[in-house]
């Protein structure tokens, strides 16, 4: 077995490990970078840019149906063929040439491979041309990333049902379709496929869509979803597919179904299964690897990303990378602090979030206050017209005065969450959100709103 000496080894190269080994390299250090996949990681192929790109085009039609009545008419014509060609532009035809170039640039050696933890500062990675045992001494730092996940339905796995991977690839959209799952990934590309033509109905176990949101959210979402032509329905127990030459049929508790397409969007599963962490004490059976504020998992080995169990978004991964980089680095800096962890599903309107939503806040025994503003109600949203609908919902705690969550939704929610993300991260006392000045006429305006409603004992209202 071939073997080789180095600092560091980062087992998977999604945003945050990618991130973790460029630094270190340009730091000095000698790094290997070992993915068996594209370099890069779920997001830049198959999720953030590419989904992103979907949801812009589709929010373009959106906004052209609105014409009527505030500036005439229009005759909208959709037109799949641009969107993929930009998918496709933005990474490059699923190659990842423009990741691995700048790592090996800052001296990352890329090894290509499925590796394997084998003990604190190990890795044995499967390549081409036999193993290789790597051993790092100041540590590895694992990014192994999630998959979709696949559901134990009778059938489904031997059909050709799509994930999101599929769904991004497409060249055309299907007449029918049947989206599996009501969180952000499903109500995403349910919402882009319908204002693209399709006949799309969405399929949600739960009781109600954007189950780690706000109530609220998910039941403007929903509303938005049907005006689009989105046939929701929550409460479904999916118990059998089939597929044939007309296509798919669902079986479901209370009935059938038949579409010419299936996309299933209900989460995603950490890849951890044969990664080697019972080789460092581990149980290779956990759903997550447990990490301290400074990313460690075990003796010389770190973890970062979705597999953490944090937050599975690319800026978690990112944040979380840049602790590691400090550690390995010997750099003082603040643990890891997820108070004021932030969301946002992309649909028309934005879902946006930050910190503890009620419901987690009273779980918690903190002293709640909650208040709401109608954003549609808002200066703003009057200007705006159609479009607009949408609220800021707060979430304070009472005895320490301060904001322990937010909501937005409506256009550009992930944006005007930037204040309230402020807010509850540098813990930011409401009698001193409420002298700010907010911008006339912003949806923005709406927390003013929404904050003079906060019924927070001892602070006087406005």
């Amino acid at each position: 077995m071939a073997q080789q000496d180095v600092d560091v080894v980062v087992l998977g190269l999604g945003p945050g490990g990618e991130f973790a080994a460029r630094k270190l390299a340009e730091a000095g250090l000698a790094v290997v970078g070992v993915d068996r996949g594209l370099v890069g990681g779920e997001c830049p192929f198959w999720g953030c840019t590419p989904s992103k790109l979907m949801i812009r085009a589709a929010d373009l039609l959106g906004e052209a149906r609105r014409v009527h009545p505030l500036a005439g008419s229009a005759d909208v014509h959709p037109d799949w063929a641009p969107v993929a060609a930009r998918v496709r532009e933005a990474n490059h035809d699923w190659t990842d040439h423009h990741h691995v170039e700048p790592l090996e640039q800052a001296g990352v050696r890329i090894v290509r491979g499925h590796g394997r933890l084998a003990g604190p500062g190990r890795v044995v990675v499967d390549t081409d041309d036999g193993p290789l045992e790597l051993t790092a001494a100041r540590g590895v730092v694992l990014n192994t990333g999630t998959e979709p996940q696949r559901l134990p339905v009778d059938g489904l796995a031997a059909t050709p049902y799509w994930t999101n991977r599929e769904a991004v690839k497409v060249t055309e959209v299907p007449d029918r379709l049947v989206v599996v799952g009501g969180g952000p990934n499903g109500v995403e590309l349910a919402q882009v496929f319908a204002r693209f033509g399709s006949r799309v109905t969405l399929l949600e176990a739960a009781d109600r869509i954007l189950g780690a949101d706000e109530p609220e959210a998910g039941a403007l979402l929903a509303r938005a979803l049907g005006a689009d032509g989105v046939d929701v329905r929550t409460g479904v127990e999916l118990r059998r597919v089939e597929h044939g030459p007309a296509g798919f049929r669902l079986t479901l508790a209370d009935g059938s179904l038949e579409t010419d397409q299936l996309l299933v969007a209900a989460g995603r599963s950490n890849n951890l299964a044969d990664v080697g962490l019972e080789t460092v004490g581990l149980d290779p059976g956990a759903d997550r690897v447990a990490t301290d504020e400074r990313m460690r998992a075990a003796e010389r080995l770190w973890a970062v990303g979705d597999i953490t169990g944090e937050g599975a978004f690319t800026h978690v991964s990112r944040y979380q990378a840049g602790i590691v980089v400090r550690e390995l680095l010997g750099v003082d800096g603040p643990g890891a602090d997820y108070r004021a962890l932030t969301r946002v599903t992309f649909t028309d309107p934005e879902v946006a979030s930050v910190g503890l939503g009620e419901a987690a806040a009273r779980e918690a025994g903190l002293p709640v206050a909650v208040s709401t503003a109608d954003l549609a109600r808002s200066s703003r949203g009057w200007v705006h017209g159609a479009g607009a609908d949408g609220l800021v919902k707060l979430v304070a705690d009472t005895e320490r005065g301060i904001l322990v969550g937010a909501t937005v939704v409506g256009p550009y929610g992930g944006e005007v969450l930037g204040l309230l993300a402020t807010a509850v991260h540098a813990r930011v006392p409401v009698p001193v959100l409420r002298t700010m000045h907010f911008a006339y006429p912003t949806f923005h305006r709406a927390i003013e709103s929404a904050l003079s409603r906060l019924p927070v004992p001892g602070l006087a209202q406005p």
